[in-house]
């Protein structure tokens, strides 16, 4: 059952996303209400010393990431870090939304003495203590940073991090679309659309009349801030999603906006503030064309899947036990993570061809 405590956060959350709604004449976009909902210092669904990550709901958990099911994904994920530092002659890692530090704990063990540095970009308060506790042994090697380096030469990972950016809404009247974001009736949070100048979805893409979708500016944003900061070197990024043509397939009128608790997912990012997680699938061909257009090189793009498998995962799963393998069959099952997931792999000032794309690499459906 929720603390006293953990209810008086989720008041304050309330209260303080009401008053952002007065001060802006009743109506916010909803890119910053789920902002809020997520970030906001202190209240937070993130900025909480709640445990996001966990495998039961008995943990109190109200998810599970790829690390936190198996340690086998990082091993895996390593050797492709490996390969890219090596064919960069770079020594540094630098994980964005590091969560748990699941991820960085396995990548740390896998690479050695093979990195000098392992840099960790988290916006929230809570999760780097988290961090700091489990990845204490690595004492100095492992550095937390404020904000983006200035430059970067190496490797950047992020697991379900792009997933995690707030989204701006569109709703499909049959004529036109609009902006939906979020209003007031009495103290509730209720949705309301307004006239936009938003870039719509692709000419072509079919919508029936209240078809709800979802844009990425801050994701496309922060990959365009990867390619001005990334001298030589290259960076994967694991998320759920898909291509464009499947992201705005006509069967998917409502959109992918999510939510998470306890292991149950719902559609009602407007209730419970700050007590579960809001996410929205990613549009891939979006995330591509925004660092292409900004100076990047697209490298491959596939199945999490066939990434972990042509990375060794295979061999890594006959050395396991009955239980490790069980565990982390998770990881490729196309009814589980396999297929859902995705990895995309950037790079600039270097040239080598990825062992995480070798076969079933899928960049021309982007």
């Amino acid at each position: 059952m929720p603390s006293k405590e953990h209810d008086s956060l989720s008041t304050l959350l309330r209260r303080r996303a009401q008053q952002a709604i007065r001060e802006a004449g009743g109506w916010w976009p909803f890119d910053r209400f789920m902002a809020l909902a997520l970030y906001e210092p202190g209240l937070g669904y993130y900025a909480r010393d709640d445990r996001q990550f966990g495998l039961m709901p008995s943990s109190g958990s109200d998810f599970v990431t790829a690390p936190e099911l198996s340690p086998l994904f990082g091993a895996a994920l390593g050797r492709q870090v490996l390969q890219a530092l090596q064919a960069s002659g770079t020594r540094q890692v630098v994980e964005f939304g590091a969560g748990s530090g699941a991820l960085a704990a396995q990548l740390l063990q896998a690479l050695g003495d093979h990195i000098e540095g392992y840099g960790i970009v988290d916006l929230s308060g809570a999760l780097r203590a988290r961090q700091q506790l489990r990845l204490a042994p690595w004492g100095d090697k492992v550095q937390w940073l404020d904000a983006w380096p200035d430059t970067l030469e190496g490797v950047v990972v992020g697991n379900e991090v792009l997933d995690a950016m707030p989204v701006q809404l569109l709703h499909f009247d049959g004529t036109r679309w609009l902006e939906r974001g979020v209003a007031l009736d009495g103290g509730a949070f209720v949705w309301a659309d307004r006239p936009t100048a938003l870039r719509p979805p692709p000419e072509g893409a079919l919508f029936v009349p209240g078809s709800v979708t979802e844009i990425h500016p801050q994701a496309e944003a922060f990959v365009r801030t990867l390619a001005e900061r990334l001298q030589r070197g290259a960076a994967f990024f694991i998320d759920y999603g898909f291509p464009e043509h499947e992201y705005y397939h006509p069967q998917r009128s409502g959109g992918t906006l999510m939510c998470h608790r306890a292991h149950r997912a719902d559609a009602d990012p407007l209730a419970d503030l700050g007590d579960k997680d809001i996410t929205a699938h990613v549009n891939f061909s979006g995330i591509a064309l925004a660092g292409q257009d900004a100076g990047l090189d697209v490298i491959g793009y596939t199945s999490q899947a066939r990434f972990l498998l042509n990375c060794g995962l295979v061999a890594d799963l006959q050395a396991a036990d009955l239980r490790a393998r069980t565990a982390a069959q998770k990881l490729v099952n196309e009814h589980e993570m396999g297929e859902l997931f995705k990895v995309i792999g950037f790079a600039r000032g270097v040239r080598f061809d990825p062992i995480g794309f070798t076969a079933g690499d899928r960049v021309h459906t982007l």
